[in-house]
């Protein structure tokens, strides 16, 4: 009876969905021109975030999930970071003048092309304070 529970909770473990993640942080320029003309965002007062639509910097921070299929690691954590940051370093992808949720779609077309058929999860922020997220399913 024991050995059937045990063996029913390894099944129930092959069913479950796992995912690895990963951290990693570049420098970009990023400026959002609309900023300066948006009166919702121009607008004069205490709210006024018209200084977005020049050029400035941030420190982007990344953390990137990405499913995998048994528990013995398919992606390894390491060469995963290594490559991911290398599209930045080798300017495969670019930061520059994208918003978070653009670097995110870009990154996730690059994984997905490299790792078909994975549900992943791609935060970008802005120096670690404001970002977002977005969940893409299997692709």
């Amino acid at each position: 009876m024991e050995e059937q529970r045990s063996q029913a909770l390894r099944e129930k473990l092959n069913l479950s969905d796992k995912m690895i993640w990963v951290t990693f942080q570049k420098e970009g320029i990023h400026k959002y021109p609309a900023a300066l003309t948006d009166p919702k965002l121009a607008s004069g007062d205490e709210y006024d975030v018209s200084f977005l639509g020049h050029p400035h910097r941030h420190m982007f921070h990344f953390r990137v999930a990405i499913e995998v299929f048994h528990g013995d690691r398919d992606i390894e954590f390491i060469q995963f970071k290594r490559w991911l940051e290398k599209l930045y370093t080798e300017k495969t992808l670019e930061l520059d003048y994208k918003s978070c949720e653009m670097i995110s779609d870009d990154l996730y077309i690059a994984i997905i092309q490299r790792y078909p058929g994975r549900r992943i999860t791609i935060e970008v922020s802005e120096d670690g304070e404001n970002g977002s997220k977005t969940e893409y399913t299997r692709g």
